[in-house]
């Protein structure tokens, strides 16, 4: 296994990237007159990060092929 490879730090990666892009949703949603320049960006960015965080997370989640 590589040191930047470790399965827990990987669950830990994808967490945080998912709570990353529930913020960036968040901040959009809070600020009172975003820019569509600004906006849809920025939720667009933050669902491929969820999506990856969600992807992280399971797959070391999931038992191995033995």
């Amino acid at each position: 296994m590589a040191r930047t490879d470790h399965p827990e730090r990987t669950v830990l990666l994808g967490a945080l990237l998912i709570v990353a892009a529930m913020l960036a949703g968040l901040a959009v949603r809070v600020w009172t007159h975003p820019p569509r320049a600004v906006w849809i960006p920025v939720l667009v960015v933050a669902l491929i990060a969820a999506l990856v965080g969600v992807a992280m997370t399971m797959r070391d989640l999931t038992p191995p092929r033995r």
